[in-house]
């Protein structure tokens, strides 16, 4: 296992950032700033052994400055939607900004992916570790509470990617922390990843309103499109005349994960047939937005490809959307001194 420092450049504050490239014996590579704790590059081997950079991003640090899709973020303190913009918690009404249409989407035009970290790493034989660290002050984007917050990302032996998040507030409060990775098997340059497959452990998601809120319900996905318990290619069912899809423009909704226990489990997979390549999905969270980067729009990327709608797919586990505000779904309140700690981990094998 080896880890590379090297420069980045700097923000428009005139901070220095850098760049932590983590690679191990098989020559699988992953690439992080400590603008953002984001994940900027991924090099996974095919079923030959070439090595292929299958996540979506910029190679440069200004981009990743606006990163309006949030390429390879880590999402705080509240991923996806807050209906209305506010919550109440322990008796107060908490507002916060509005920047997708009345509602809060990430926490804000400012989510964690456009912070500086501090930044510790180590390795080991089997793995190497990086971890990205600050505190995150009493009404940061309008949330209650001082957070201590840490994210760890973790490249190991076996191909996987493990992503510990830990966070500890001084007051009750709302987290729900999320990797927003837009992933495409036969490499970021590829195009459509319409023809990937998909399987997800779910037997419900949560259906939306138009603007795309929760509405409280739990849907059964069997006999619908929603239904991924069966691997299938992405795009035989995305435009079907279903009226979630229509709404969100393909997919773009939480999946309620089936779990056996509190532990870090399966729960989907995505495999490319071209490449060979397969990436596993693990997570003790009880949710994860699937969504297939519907709002792309010829974003200018990495090597100057113009990347567009269905050029990704994004595996987003998460405590459901607007969850602080909807008493049927697990809550996303962490209260005073108590730990948020839930792992993530992406897999990669081939077929």
């Amino acid at each position: 296992m080896s880890i590379k420092k090297s420069a980045f450049g700097k923000t428009m504050e005139g901070e220095q950032a850098s760049l932590y490239t983590l690679k191990n014996k098989s020559g699988m590579t992953a690439v992080f700033s400590d603008y953002g704790a984001v994940l900027v590059k991924l090099l996974v081997p095919d079923a030959n052994g070439k090595l292929e950079d299958v996540v979506l991003g910029y190679d440069k640090l200004e981009q990743y400055t606006k990163n309006a899709p949030g390429f390879g973020s880590f999402i705080g303190r509240h991923a996806n939607r807050i209906g209305n913009a506010s919550f109440i918690l322990n008796g107060k009404t908490y507002e916060l900004e509005k920047n997708d249409g009345n509602n809060n989407l990430h926490s804000g035009r400012k989510s964690f992916n456009k912070f500086l970290y501090e930044t510790e790493y180590y390795e080991d034989e089997e793995s190497a570790s990086i971890e990205f660290s600050r505190l995150s002050p009493d009404m940061e984007q309008g949330f209650p509470g001082n957070l201590d917050i840490t994210v760890t990302y973790t490249l190991t032996d076996e191909n996987e990617l493990v992503m510990e998040y830990l966070a500890v507030p001084d007051k009750d409060t709302v987290v729900n922390f999320t990797n927003h990775s837009y992933f495409n098997l036969s490499g970021h340059a590829a195009g459509s990843i319409l023809n990937h497959k998909v399987w997800i452990n779910a037997d419900q998601f949560t259906p939306t309103d138009d603007a795309l809120i929760p509405t409280g319900e739990f849907a059964d996905v069997e006999g619908t499109p929603m239904d991924f318990r069966t691997a299938k290619e992405i795009g035989r069912d995305i435009q079907a005349e279903y009226k979630p899809l229509k709404q969100a423009g393909g997919y773009d909704h939480n999946f309620v994960l089936k779990h056996e226990s509190n532990d870090v489990e399966l729960v989907a997979e995505l495999t490319d047939e071209a490449s060979g390549r397969k990436m596993e999905v693990y997570t003790d969270l009880p949710g994860m937005q699937f969504y297939t980067a519907n709002f792309l729009n010829g974003e200018k990327g990495k090597d100057g490809v113009e990347y567009h709608s269905r050029d990704g797919v994004c595996f987003e586990t998460q405590f459901y959307p607007n969850s602080c505000n909807i008493p049927e779904f697990p809550s996303s309140v962490t209260k005073a001194d108590q730990q948020y700690d839930y792992v993530t981990v992406y897999k990669f094998t081939t077929i």
